[in-house]
């Protein structure tokens, strides 16, 4: 999972120093609140990939908040709450949060829904701008974009359709016959290397700096996308 921008809005600092914690050692930057108004405006400055927020705080309580972030923002949201009845439960969500999580909490359970709203979240982005992730790797289509983490990735336009059609297919072993089809076309007549010229470039580029590699070669086959 990517590491993401979390704003933990809660006014127990008890709570929120464990969390912030475990959420840094998961390599999450994260921004704390201690009320809602502070947090209405931290969102602002911040702009987070996930809020966690806390319902009963002083003064502007968690509902009003999450209320109010749904109206500047479709950030995904987890309510956290030491109240478990079902009708609050049923509010946060009518309020727009995302998620419900009952305090006392086990530190997994929080770290496994925040992994799940991050997916979740991950899904939308790319099907309302046209993204492909995969690992640590992003394929802006709009754009025509690529990145490897926060780092830009400088492709010539047949690199950029060779990593696209690999990202539209991961894991699966595609052979030198289909990717050869795919990104030349039926009626190439090309050198017969150039698929590997073009597998070593792309891999230069990705690999840059010691990352790990993501293309690997299946021998005999073809190539796949993996990590």
């Amino acid at each position: 999972m990517a590491n993401l921008r979390i704003l933990v809005i809660d006014d127990d600092e008890k709570i929120t120093t464990l969390m912030q914690r475990v959420l840094k050692f998961e390599g999450h930057e994260t921004h704390f609140s201690f009320n809602g108004r502070d947090g209405l405006r931290e969102m602002e400055h911040f702009q987070p990939d996930l809020v966690i927020l806390d319902i009963m705080m002083p003064g502007m309580d968690g509902w009003e908040v999450c209320r109010r972030l749904r109206l500047q923002s479709d950030v995904p949201i987890l309510m956290l709450t030491a109240r478990d009845e079902v009708a609050d439960r049923v509010r946060g969500l009518d309020a727009g949060a995302d998620d419900y999580l009952v305090k006392p909490f086990a530190l997994e359970e929080l770290l496994a829904r925040v992994r799940a709203l991050s997916r979740r979240a991950r899904r939308t982005r790319e099907a309302n701008n046209q993204l492909l992730s995969f690992a640590d790797l992003t394929l802006d289509l709009q754009k025509r974009e690529a990145y490897r983490g926060d780092s830009v990735v400088q492709l010539t336009t047949r690199e950029f359709e060779l990593l696209k059609l690999f990202m539209q297919h991961p894991r699966q072993v595609l052979s030198r016959d289909l990717i050869m089809e795919r990104v030349w076309g039926y009626d190439f007549s090309g050198e017969s290397n150039v698929l590997e010229v073009y597998i070593g470039n792309l891999r230069q580029k990705l690999e840059d700096g010691g990352r790990k590699r993501l293309i690997h070669t299946v021998r005999g086959v073809g190539y796949t996308l993996r990590e």
